[in-house]
């Protein structure tokens, strides 16, 4: 029992790993995830991560804007405008209905710390404020292309992109496979320097972290008073690489 304690002890420091083993002898019963562990039940248990990587092909785009006016109903009738004419491209373009969601919506007085760096006179004209967002759903290529035609009609709070992939499932699935690989390759390393043979799989787990969100701050465009000659080409934006991580328990036999 010492020489095996002593192995274990041995073993290279960094793979990194949770180990759950019994070889033949007494003493008091343990348990590790539900797996009992006794001279009756010879295991070794390995705790590892893998990550699996694919190219985003869905993007949801932020695009909003935000209107003024000297009063409440110029405000709003400014904010009508600038909504239904964003909602009209971007249908016009083919953008399906159900791939725009609406986020966000208010018209309230402008607040006082927003406007110190204002005139006399843009203050008098901007007592009032409408805001609206929306997120559109679009194949990751097209994003560029609905974040230009919602810029291009007056969506002046706009740019946050967030990328994923159609079939996450898969991606975080694939990552929990590779993860398993590798336990049951830590696990031969383990057996081959304690000189036992390595069994099967008897247990497993897997818990996936969840995906990070990090807040972008919109964009400020002014795009009022351009004419047709004026047209701006599209922002060139890259899609990006969608990385998922999995966390694997495995337990396995030893002979």
């Amino acid at each position: 029992m010492a020489k095996t304690l002593k192995r274990v002890a041995e073993f290279p420091a960094r793979l990194a790993f949770a180990v759950c083993l019994a070889l033949v002898s007494a003493g008091l019963p343990l348990r590790a995830q539900q797996i009992e562990v006794n001279k009756n039940n010879r295991t070794i248990a390995i705790t590892t991560s893998a990550e699996s990587e694919a190219e985003a092909d869905t993007a949801v785009v932020h695009i909003g804007f935000i209107a003024y006016g000297d009063d409440e109903t110029t405000a709003y009738a400014a904010g009508s405008k600038a909504s239904n004419a964003i909602m009209d491209a971007l249908r016009s373009a083919g953008i399906a209905a159900d791939a725009i969601q609406s986020a966000d919506q208010s018209i309230a007085p402008v607040p006082p710390y927003n406007n110190q760096n204002w005139t006399e006179e843009e203050k008098a004209e901007r007592k009032f404020q409408v805001q609206q967002s929306w997120t559109v759903k679009t194949a990751a290529k097209d994003a560029a292309k609905a974040l230009d035609i919602a810029a291009q009609t007056g969506a002046n709070q706009s740019g946050p992109i967030d990328w994923t992939v159609a079939n996450d499932d898969a991606l975080q699935a694939k990552a929990a496979g590779l993860a398993l690989v590798r336990a049951r390759q830590i696990a031969q390393q383990m057996a081959e320097g304690l000189h036992v043979a390595l069994g099967g799989l008897i247990y497993a787990s897997n818990e996936g972290p969840l995906s990070r969100v990090i807040p972008v701050a919109p964009m400020a465009m002014a795009m009022n008073g351009r004419t047709a000659k004026e047209r701006i080409e599209p922002l060139a934006i890259g899609t990006k690489k969608i990385t998922r991580s999995a966390t694997v328990y495995a337990v396995f036999a030893i002979q």
